[in-house]
């Protein structure tokens, strides 16, 4: 790749030189003696000689291989055997068993398995990882390795195993068709891997802690996998652009997803399902961050937590079934938007509801009827703008802890307070200042206060 970039920059310069004598009057002819209008001095550009001492650099790079590991003792073996000049490591089908870490530190390496027939099992009870890749140098800050590629394999662990991979100051790396499952840390644990890391089609589940965890990643795109009983099912940390869409995330054991630290960013297209906790929580210095067409159901704990977020938008997202509440804003978030969003619960027309379970009347709080809307907590600058409410079990948009500067406008509010004994209520600013609300559309009966 090296002898590549070369190449380009001398035919870049060649055209700049080529463009410099059109403007000056200067005349290049290739092998030729050159004569100028304004310069007499003569000047030859030979290619061949440039492109020659370039091909003599490509020579000096150690040749790419394919390896096949059932020819080696074991992988490591097959492992090492990758030369400096990178190379493909074909792993067949089989149980391959571990009682240390497999490390592959080359970079310009694909890792390829044959789907989940090749099975890394790790059998460490110590707490490592089954897979570490990363630079062999790794004390030094400098440290990179570029373009690693893992591929059509699984990866599991025990309880007392550590991650099922570990991957640090890696460029360009691209995770695509893994199952990684039942690890003693977290699935996917990537640290410091700065450019463009790439995690799709992958099916991740029952991990001990994160299914993925990423910490100061940068232009991270996770798409198209499937996390399943994860303790969290991916954790994003001291980041930026992280793009994750398409992800099926069921069943987590704690949270769905969990971002601090981070700006710019989208999470959009997501299927979050019943988590124990939260699904969306953003945290700790978060901004420029859009959550947008996700689909939240059955979460206990509440749909999206802005704990401490700024300039950030909730939108067309769907909350059935999510208890507690859909979007919560605390004191440490402001100058968001939420809009276009739709609080309901399993109504399906005609007085119906497909969860006619009440609160109180089922030990699975799954099999529960309801809905939730919005709680401000002592937040600020907050537009809730063209919602629909309906179904829900309390209020629609309900402030507290004295809010500042929010407009509620323009939404749809019916069918609320159905576990409320008494007065019915859609909004409540509570003691909010500087407050407006207006031209919303609220079923007959409702209160605004």
């Amino acid at each position: 790749m090296k002898t590549n970039k070369i190449k380009s920059f001398l035919i870049l310069m060649c055209i700049a030189v080529n463009s410099v004598s059109a403007a000056t009057g200067l005349i290049y002819q290739k092998g030729a003696e050159i004569s100028t209008v304004q310069n007499s001095m003569p000047y030859e550009l030979n290619y061949s000689r440039i492109f020659a001492a370039a091909e003599s650099s490509e020579s000096l790079q150690p040749k790419a291989l394919t390896i096949d590991a059932s020819k080696f003792p074991d992988l490591q073996a097959a492992f090492d055997a990758v030369p400096a000049g990178g190379g493909e490591v074909i792993i067949p089908p089989g149980d391959y068993e571990l009682t240390k870490p497999l490390v592959l530190t080359r970079e310009n390496t694909s890792i390829r398995g044959a789907g989940p027939s090749t099975h890394i099992i790790n059998n460490n009870p110590d707490g490592e990882p089954a897979l570490i890749v990363r630079p062999e140098n790794i004390t030094e800050r400098a440290a990179r390795i570029w373009r690693i590629q893992l591929s059509d394999l699984r990866i599991s662990g025990n309880s007392k195993s550590g991650d099922g991979i570990l991957l640090e100051k890696i460029d360009e790396l691209y995770i695509s068709g893994l199952h990684v499952d039942h690890n003693g840390r977290h699935g996917i644990n990537m640290n410091e891997c700065l450019e463009n890391p790439r995690i799709n089609h992958c099916n991740i589940t029952y991990n001990a802690q994160a299914g993925i965890y990423l910490f100061g990643c940068h232009d991270v795109v996770v798409n198209a996998n499937q996390f399943e009983e994860n303790q969290d099912g991916l954790r994003f940390v001291d980041g930026f652009n992280l793009t994750m869409n398409g992800n099926n995330i069921d069943d987590h054991l704690r949270h769905g997803i969990v971002i601090e630290n981070t700006y710019a960013s989208v999470l959009s297209g997501n299927m979050i399902e019943e988590c124990n906790g939260t699904a969306i929580i953003l945290d700790r210095d978060c901004y420029g961050i859009t959550t947008s067409a996700n689909v939240i159901a059955h979460c206990l704990g509440g749909g999206i937590e802005l704990r401490d977020a700024w300039g950030c938008t909730v939108s067309a997202n769907t909350f059935v079934l999510v208890y507690a509440f859909s979007v919560l804003a605390g004191p440490l978030s402001g100058r968001d938007i939420i809009s276009a969003n739709n609080f309901c619960n399993s109504y399906i027309g005609e007085g119906k509801t497909m969860r006619p379970i009440e609160f109180g009347k089922s030990k699975d709080p799954m099999s529960i009827d309801g809905g939730t809307g919005i709680i401000l907590q002592g937040t600020s600058d907050i537009s809730v703008t063209g919602n629909v409410f309906a179904g829900l079990s309390g209020e629609a948009v309900k402030a507290e802890n004295t809010c500042r500067r929010i407009t509620v406008t323009g939404n749809i509010m019916t069918d609320l307070g159905r576990k409320v004994a008494g007065a019915k209520v859609a909004i409540d600013t509570g003691d909010a200042k500087e407050c407006i609300v207006k031209d919303n559309l609220v079923e007959k009966g409702l209160m605004v206060k």
